[in-house]
């Protein structure tokens, strides 16, 4: 009898390891966005695209998730669809979906380096964390196309990581976008040397710098003889920018970066403590915000607030809002978000993923 009781004991405690182990956002994730094949579908758009954005983000969440199965089926939808055939030879399309009547392709062939450098870093650390050779040469190999098709040299600033291979440089005036290259992940590159190094300092210089009442802009110009172009009207931080202060609340406490830019950031927090839940829009040169933000902006703030009431707000408009299946990019950040405040993951100072997986987790594949 008491062998029996300890066998129930021991199979309830497994279960719960497993339990502890799953993560049912993801699970639901999956179950709503991510097809059989392995493509991340936005619904929001009548083509029902898949964006190079949407894979380097699910990537991400596989390998916190140590899901091995569909990291490996949505690598592999990504390197035949949006990189033909190969990540080591080819930056991903950042945009495929319906075309016409009945055709699938890729509907705009330039590509986007926010989810480049996702992908470069997921592979690696997937690499690393799985012990995957293969996945570490293809990281090596992305990381090293994306320095040679998207950084370029500008006057007065250095070597920039562009927003894509085309169209943000001109001969006189370049555009970036602060969200496109988080902090950790420029601090994890720079252990690979050139351009990487110096890329770090000024991505940290880009966000800086363009921030002049402590909110960050979507878009941004830079002019060869003016410099930041953010006094216009029409320069406003929203849907792209909010996850500036998404990256920056999940950098280690260590990176020498992270107290400077919560410090510059500052504003976003306030206004967030202020009005009881992040504004929708931000007008950069005066710091006048407009209208509430979704839901994703709510999650995409829990890492970055330090006061714990406000923290405990947005967490609770999170839990009572929790997205549907039609919102891609509010699900998105909401993962990123509440996945980080319920521990599901980490970044150690070096840029470096610290997943909870556990020693079930890890030993059930």
């Amino acid at each position: 009898m008491r062998m029996l009781r300890w066998i129930v004991l021991l199979s309830a405690l497994c279960g719960q390891a497993q339990a502890a182990c799953n993560w049912p956002a993801w699970e639901q994730f999956k179950k709503e966005y991510v097809s059989t094949e392995g493509r991340v579908i936005d619904t929001s758009d009548a083509r029902k695209i898949t964006t190079s954005e949407g894979q380097s983000y699910a990537l991400f969440f596989a390998l916190a998730a140590n899901d091995r199965e569909m990291f490996a089926t949505l690598l592999n939808w990504t390197q035949n669809n949006l990189a033909e055939g190969s990540l080591r030879e080819h930056l991903p399309a950042w945009l495929w979906g319906k075309k016409g009547d009945n055709e699938w392709t890729v509907l705009d062939t330039n590509s986007a380096s926010d989810s480049d450098v996702w992908i470069a870093w997921t592979l690696l650390e997937a690499g690393r964390l799985w012990k995957n050779d293969d996945y570490t040469a293809t990281g090596k190999a992305l990381l090293a196309k994306i320095a040679e098709g998207e950084v370029v040299k500008v006057p007065g600033l250095g070597l920039m990581l562009l927003p894509g291979r085309v169209g943000f440089a001109e001969e006189k005036h370049w555009r970036f976008n602060p969200s496109y290259f988080p902090p950790q992940v420029a601090q994890y590159f720079s252990r690979f040397g050139a351009p990487w190094t110096t890329l770090r300092d000024t991505n940290l210089k880009l966000l800086m710098e363009t921030a002049p009442k402590g909110f960050s802009p979507d878009w941004v110009g830079y002019d060869k003889t003016h410099g930041w172009q953010v006094k216009a009207a029409d320069v406003i931080g929203s849907y792209d920018a909010i996850r500036v202060y998404l990256w920056i609340g999940m950098m280690h406490d260590a990176d020498p970066q992270k107290a400077p830019l919560l410090k510059r950031f500052n504003a976003m927090a306030a206004q967030t403590v202020k009005q009881g839940l992040p504004p929708e829009k931000v007008a950069i040169a005066t710091g006048k915000v407009t209208g509430n933000g979704p839901v994703g902006f709510s999650a995409s703030l829990l890492p970055f607030l330090q006061n714990r009431d406000a923290q405990a707000a947005q967490r609770q408009r999170v839990a009572d809002n929790f997205p549907g299946a039609d919102a891609y990019y509010n699900f998105v950040l909401t993962l990123f978000g509440q996945g980080w405040d319920q521990h599901r993951f980490r970044f150690n100072a070096r840029g470096e993923l610290l997943p909870d997986w556990g020693q079930e987790c890890a030993s059930s594949h």
